[in-house]
């Protein structure tokens, strides 16, 4: 079973940031204001809760999900992303995420084949519940849908970039 021990530093952030990226793109694709992003986020927060919970999560969701709880790697991967992404606009950021899970599903095939799959359809299951956590258009939650259509492609290329679908 694969852990942190089992990738360099740098792959390491870069697996890291793909929790925090799947959810951060799918808000990108279409901006729900601002209550729309505080329900997504606590999606993704709530997504990492209950993986941490599970019993059955694989060590590698364990191991991802052990760092966020630590302060050190909280403030690591909000660095990075602030490095990486503090100029991007929202379409630029999505083909951004995109290539960072494409890099990460290589990783894990190569380092973490046993795992691979299950940590992929995480990821996938995270962007999932920030698509839904907030309906998109209407008025004041009158209205609108649970996942727009633009979350429904991103959602699609992030499956594809991930090789899940």
């Amino acid at each position: 079973m694969a852990n942190k021990q089992s990738f360099t530093p740098d792959e390491w952030t870069k697996i890291l940031e793909s929790a925090m990226l799947v959810g951060m793109a799918i808000s990108a694709t279409d901006p729900s204001g601002l209550w729309g992003t505080v329900k997504e986020a606590l999606a993704s927060r709530s997504a990492l809760d209950k993986s941490m919970a599970d019993p059955g999560s694989n060590e590698l969701v364990r191991a991802v999900i052990a760092d966020f709880e630590k302060s050190e790697g909280q403030e690591k991967i909000k660095a990075t992303l602030r490095k990486s992404f503090a100029e991007v606009k929202p379409s630029e950021f999505v083909e951004r995420a995109l290539d960072n899970l494409r890099q990460v599903s290589t990783i894990v095939d190569a380092k973490a084949p046993d795992d691979a799959a299950e940590f992929k359809t995480w990821l996938c299951s995270i962007s999932q519940a920030v698509a839904e956590a907030a309906k998109e258009g209407g008025f004041f939650g009158v209205g609108g849908v649970r996942v727009s259509d633009s979350e429904r492609a991103t959602l699609a290329e992030i499956a594809k970039a991930l090789g899940t679908s």
